[in-house]
């Protein structure tokens, strides 16, 4: 009984005493090449789903089937980095203040789109909403590149000048 106390209380429990909640949401429960398998198989996973919502879309009610693969497939490659850093982690650097704003407009996008062609049955506001989920993820993966914003930014701003 001892030991084990002095393991807790040193953090050197093992990993079969954690509960079950707390190893899914510990991201090194999971080893390194297990982690970056995973991460590869959700990341593809998601880039196949927004091909293929691409290639359904010129067909009857493609929009509707565009919309939903494109979507999934952006959660897909967003979850994907869970495995690389962990939910938990990966939620608060989401939510952290230099990725705050491109976070809630791809949450927010993932949403409307959804919205746009399910409930609303507006297509064109389907398109619209993906334009901008696909522009709020790419916003938010630069975000994790130091510098890589203030250079799109100087690159934009010297093309419209």
């Amino acid at each position: 009984m001892m030991d084990k106390l002095r393991r807790v209380l040193s953090g050197q429990e093992e990993n079969e005493e954690l509960g079950l909640t707390a190893q899914v949401l510990d991201a090194s429960t999971l080893s390194y090449s297990a982690r970056v398998k995973w991460f590869v198989i959700c990341f593809a996973a998601g880039i196949l789903c927004s091909l293929l919502g691409s290639a359904l879309l010129f067909l009857p009610n493609g929009l509707k089937l565009f919309a939903v693969f494109y979507t999934l497939g952006n959660i897909a490659a967003l979850a994907s980095t869970c495995f690389l850093m962990g939910p938990l982690k990966q939620l608060k650097r989401m939510f952290e203040p230099t990725r705050l704003i491109a976070t809630i407009v791809m949450l927010l996008c993932l949403v409307l789109t959804l919205c746009a062609v399910f409930w609303w049955h507006k297509k064109g506001l389907a398109i619209i909403f993906c334009i901008l989920q696909f522009l709020a993820m790419t916003w938010y993966s630069i975000s994790y590149i130091p510098f890589a914003r203030d250079a799109v930014m100087k690159c934009f701003t010297t093309c419209l000048t």
